[in-house]
């Protein structure tokens, strides 16, 4: 049986946001006080302006630490787990309600499409009080997938 050889294929913004438009599991890395890195798993989208949204809550140390320091990464990983998978940089903020309402409209359409009742939606979200974070994306890397390095394909 042929080895799975490992890719890494450096792509352009436009390649960029088509992948990461498809896929929605992402871990999103801050810094905590202390300088170590915390992550956390993710539902993803790509916003109308080609940043990464997450939907969280205020009191999540994803959120406090975006607010301490938004230098992040998110790494967004397919569906299947041999999936590919990219690495992006970026600067985070955080929108607190009131002014997240549309923000977490767009984000729930760039995920999921359209809801039955943006009323209800709209509403869910305020009860909830959550928060969005927006990351807008400065680097990345390759868009990769896991395997053998070509030395070893044949063996």
């Amino acid at each position: 049986m042929a080895r799975t050889i490992a890719t890494n294929n450096r792509v352009g913004r436009d390649e960029l946001l088509a992948f990461l438009r498809h896929r929605h599991h992402a871990i999103l890395m801050t810094t905590r006080k202390d300088g170590r890195p915390q992550s956390s798993p993710n539902t993803c989208g790509v916003d109308t302006e080609g940043r990464i949204v997450i939907s969280s809550y205020p009191e999540r140390a994803k959120v406090a630490n975006v607010r301490r320091d938004p230098r992040v990464s998110v790494c967004v990983l397919s569906d299947e787990w041999n999936g590919a998978w990219v690495q992006v940089d970026g600067v985070a903020e955080v929108i607190d309600l009131p002014d997240a309402v549309e923000p977490l409209v767009e984000y729930f359409r760039v995920i999921s499409g359209e809801h039955p009742d943006w009323d209800e939606y709209r509403q869910a979200m305020r009860d909830q009080g959550k928060c969005l974070i927006r990351v807008t994306i400065e680097s990345w890397g390759p868009i990769a997938t896991g395997g053998f390095p070509p030395r070893l394909a044949d063996d």
